[in-house]
């Protein structure tokens, strides 16, 4: 009996053992909050980016990185080391996008990359929604073609290894037209191709064939048709397995899309905070705890977030706007849903 009593208590000692390491096997598997270490030990955000694209990612007169995707990640520096200057922009081609993510050379991805289920499974955690786009297609104007039914037998110029790829083949398949793809690994190498006349066609996400166009010689002599052949929604993504640094991410996009729509500015963030609105005055950390504490965060990093770049409509509108510093874009979807478009973001509370 005292031998059976030994060993179920044995047995019991070990089972406890085991299950009192399995949170932190989880956490060590989860890689909760390395990321953030690593960003805080080196005192800068990485970000995968790109500075060709007008408007999204590109480079001043001095040489300085800016654009829409380059703020967002100026504004995950701000709110987590309470400086948008502390980031690192690594270029990064399409092909280079996934990899780059996988391996963890970024801490975040925040390059014009669309949310699949296969690149969400295979790349990293995409965040939340930033940008709505769809895939067009540019023509000359001069070209005599008027709709998608004359494009049988066109060439298209396209960069390889994107949705954009993907999307033409799929297109042509579908409408039982045949086509010539003249495929680059570089972005800009499929316009300069385009614009030499190589092609007839070129196709990619429309705010992305509006960034280009505007850099063109001659940007009158094409036209963008009025066509949408897919859902693009373009999504800043980090590497798998750290919740931590995921919910962080997520967290400041959020919160640029609740100062919109509560009225919270880059300019009127401290007069903010002493806001008559409560749903105002826990964004701006001045009310309860919208997570910081479980994340590691100051009370006012999501307020230093926004007024380090402003709310998401004054990044929108600084680079698309309609005196923006690169194109002018029409919100459309990319307005608030309150406005009728779709951005929406959860509640920080």
């Amino acid at each position: 009996m005292s031998r059976k009593l030994s060993t179920g208590v044995s047995i019991l000692i070990i089972l406890a053992f085991v299950f009192s390491m399995v949170p932190a096997a989880v956490a060590q598997e989860a890689g909760g909050g390395e990321i953030i270490d690593r960003v805080l030990e080196r005192g800068k955000v990485v970000c995968g980016g790109r500075t060709d694209l007008a408007g999204f990612g590109m480079l001043d007169e001095a040489g300085n990185n800016m654009g829409f995707d380059i703020d967002l990640c100026r504004a995950v520096a701000a709110a987590v080391l309470g400086d948008p200057t502390a980031i690192e922009v690594v270029p990064l081609t399409a092909a280079d996008r996934g990899p780059a993510l996988q391996t963890a050379e970024v801490d975040l991805l925040s390059r014009n990359v669309t949310w699949t289920s296969s690149r969400d499974s295979q790349w990293g955690n995409f965040t939340t929604i930033m940008f709505y786009d769809g895939q067009g297609f540019m023509i000359r104007e001069d070209s005599g073609i008027t709709s998608t039914d004359e494009f049988d037998g066109a060439t298209v110029c396209v960069t390889s290894g994107t949705t954009t790829e993907q999307n033409l083949a799929d297109f042509f398949r579908q409408n039982g037209m045949e086509y010539e793809a003249v495929i680059f690994e570089e972005t800009p190498a499929v316009y300069s191709a385009y614009e030499e006349g190589r092609c007839d066609i070129t196709t990619s996400d429309k705010s992305q064939l509006a960034s280009v166009r505007s850099g063109f010689a001659e940007p009158d002599a094409h036209i963008i048709l009025d066509i949408t052949i897919s859902k693009e929604p373009l999504t800043p993504a980090v590497p798998h397995g750290d919740d931590t640094w995921f919910d962080t991410v997520k967290l400041v996009m959020w919160a640029l899309i609740n100062a919109e729509e509560l009225g919270v500015t880059m300019d009127n963030v401290e007069e903010m905070k002493g806001s008559e609105n409560i749903n105002v005055l826990r964004l701006l950390g001045q009310e309860g705890d919208w997570g910081y504490t479980d994340l590691g965060l100051a009370p006012e990093a999501l307020a230093n977030a926004i007024a380090a770049v402003g709310n998401y409509g004054e990044v929108y509108d600084r680079y698309m706007g309609p005196e923006g510093l690169a194109f002018t874009l029409p919100r459309g979807p990319n307005n608030l849903w309150t406005n009728g478009g779709l951005i929406y973001a959860p509640p920080i509370k």
